[in-house]
């Protein structure tokens, strides 16, 4: 499988960004297609050993408007409080047609449509980071600039790790609560669900094992069967049995709810950031 993009732009590739990155380059992409900046020279010179083009900021002030010349397609990767101040920098040099794509949470297509020229394409995608392992899962919203073509060119730099959802931009923000926060979500089930294994006596390595290759294994599972995860979890259930016992205890805890709470504490923090 290879993935074919036109003369690209990464503004700022930090974690997110980068698992972006490592997403597009595991699906085949020509490294030549591709220009980058980061912050510090120290990571730039990290990605240069990839042979990728890659510039520091810290060492030449140009950068993101060089890498920014004759690109048509623009992902910006800083976090949410500077997307205005990078657009303000780079947006004499953005050519008409141009999509400009930002992967920061609470940034509006409005907010950066008043930065860009007329004719620059404004879309968001909120992409999470297991992209960088081909599995990711990615919103994608259309600002007002934004057509059809923008919205699939757009999507192409993320379907090719995973899955992506269009969706309004006012609901981008709840699609973020759900996966691109979600990876943390299941970090912090492994942790606690190790912890209480190991608090049964087993070394931390057998809870390791037992927990993350149930996790795998149950994940798979529920892919391959086409089933419900309410028909997989009945049919484990026994009638009066242990896991019935354990799951009564999960359900008591009041699961749904504290994800819908969780997420919607999520939701509040992207729409605080995008008030600045």
């Amino acid at each position: 499988m290879t993935i074919e993009l036109p003369r690209t732009a990464l503004l700022g590739v930090g974690s997110m960004s980068g698992a972006v990155l490592d997403g597009l380059l595991a699906a085949g992409l020509d490294r030549a297609t591709v220009t980058l900046t980061t912050k510090s020279e120290q990571s730039a010179a990290a990605h240069r050993e990839r042979g990728l083009d890659a510039t520091a900021t810290d060492t030449d002030p140009d950068a993101n408007r060089a890498a920014v010349r004759g690109a048509s397609l623009v992902v910006l990767g800083v976090k949410p409080y500077a997307i205005g101040a990078l657009l303000d920098e780079v947006s004499a040099d953005l050519e008409p047609g141009t999509v400009v794509v930002s992967v920061a949470v609470g940034t509006t297509t409005a907010s950066m449509e008043a930065k860009v020229p007329t004719g620059v394409r404004v879309v968001r995608a909120l992409p999470n980071t297991p992209i960088g392992v081909g599995h990711g899962v990615t919103g994608i919203s259309a600002g007002a600039s934004a057509d059809a073509d923008a919205v699939a060119l757009a999507s192409s730099v993320f379907d090719a790790s995973g899955v992506v959802i269009e969706v309004p931009e006012s609901q981008l923000d709840a699609l973020s609560a759900v996966s691109g926060s979600g990876p943390a979500y299941v970090f912090l089930l492994v942790e606690q669900w190790q912890q209480a294994a190991e608090s049964l006596g087993f070394s931390h390595d057998q809870a390791e094992a037992m927990v993350q290759g149930t996790l795998r294994g149950a994940v798979e599972l529920l892919a391959a069967s086409g089933k419900e995860p309410t028909d997989l979890r009945r049919a484990v259930t026994s009638p009066k049995g242990t896991t019935e016992r354990a799951v009564a205890v999960l359900q008591d805890a009041d699961l749904a709810g504290t994800f819908e709470r969780a997420s919607r504490a999520a939701i509040a923090r992207a729409e605080e950031l995008a008030k600045g």
